[in-house]
């Protein structure tokens, strides 16, 4: 069954979005079954509605359209004119002509998330995996949008088990992401999510290396007893430095934050999820984003209860129960 409620942007470049705006026929077909639409915001003018370009006639949100908000509050004026240059999804609610006769739509962002949130967001529970995109990024985490520009928090504990600055370091806006629905709000609705669950257990991510190798790393955090490399996003290992470590290098380290850096592998300890490194050379560049692996196939699993991060063997339990 097609989603009818992906995140904003999915949907601009899909044949059936393509063919509804093709024709004023087929725009008033639109109109007449309510179907959700898709296409970029030019302008927003004094009054805050948003102009958008539906290619064969210009249609307008009015700044009461904008946004479904199910607290009562009133759309914050930069919520509206962040939308300029970007897709933004819609019903068709009428098509009127201006004093010239230039055909106008009357567009509702509004009623395309009453909808979503009705018939999708609010099916959720704890644990359901759901796509996303990232919107923008703060200190504390990165906000994704969960469907029809309905955006949710991705904490910045729940980004990965490896620990991270700032969200920058993992992500970017614009990526499409499978997140867990980590816990909804009662009150409000609103979710929160976490990523770390698709990113494998601590084994799954060890089972790439072995004692013996030498590997590539991203330098994360540098303390006077050693400094942390992630190897993978939910595997980091310790490269301690030693009692003769000066000033100087512990410096030198910390400038490296956020660089590559080359390590040997000591020894890998499932008992004590450690992973013992030796530094090797860090070399300049900042780390690129990649894409992601997920240890779960989002096409199939749609939902988890429990997640362990911890192995068997290890005293200290890591896990997610939803």
């Amino acid at each position: 069954m097609q989603n009818l409620y992906l995140p904003e942007g999915c949907r601009i470049a899909s044949p059936q979005n393509r063919e509804a705006l093709a024709s004023h026929a087929n725009i008033e077909k639109a109109a007449q079954s309510g179907m959700i639409l898709e296409a970029n915001a030019i302008l927003c003018d004094r009054e805050l509605g948003l102009h958008v370009d539906l290619g064969c006639m210009r249609g307008i949100i009015p700044r009461s359209e904008a946004a479904f908000l199910r607290d009562g509050e009133p759309i914050k004026d930069i919520a509206i004119i962040s939308r300029v240059g970007k897709p933004v999804c819609f019903t068709v609610e009428q098509i009127t002509r201006t004093r010239t006769g230039e055909p106008v739509a009357l567009l509702s962002r509004k009623n395309a998330q009453r909808r979503c949130v009705l018939q999708s967001l609010g099916n959720l529970i704890p644990g359901d995996i759901i796509p996303v995109r990232v919107t923008h990024l703060e200190r504390f985490g990165a906000f994704a949008d969960v469907g029809c520009g309905i955006c949710a928090l991705l904490p910045l504990d729940g980004i990965s088990v490896s620990r991270i600055a700032h969200p920058s370091d993992r992500l970017q806006p614009g990526m499409m992401l499978h997140c867990v629905v980590r816990a909804i709000d009662a009150d409000t609705g609103r979710l929160t999510l976490s990523l770390r669950e698709l990113l494998g257990t601590w084994e799954q991510n060890a089972a790439a290396f072995c004692a013996g190798q030498t590997a590539a790393g991203i330098i994360r955090s540098v303390e006077k007893y050693g400094v942390f490399v992630e190897l993978a996003p939910n595997l980091a290992g310790l490269a301690e430095l030693g009692a003769d470590a000066d000033g100087a290098r512990i410096s030198a380290l910390q400038a490296c934050i956020g660089h590559y850096t080359g390590v040997y592998i000591k020894s890998i300890q499932p008992e004590r999820m450690k992973i013992k490194l030796v530094l090797i050379d860090a070399y300049r560049g900042e780390a690129a984003h990649s894409g992601l692996q997920y240890f779960i196939d989002t096409n199939t699993v749609t939902h988890i209860s429990r997640w362990r991060y911890s192995p068997a063997s290890a005293s200290k339990l890591i896990e997610s129960v939803f």
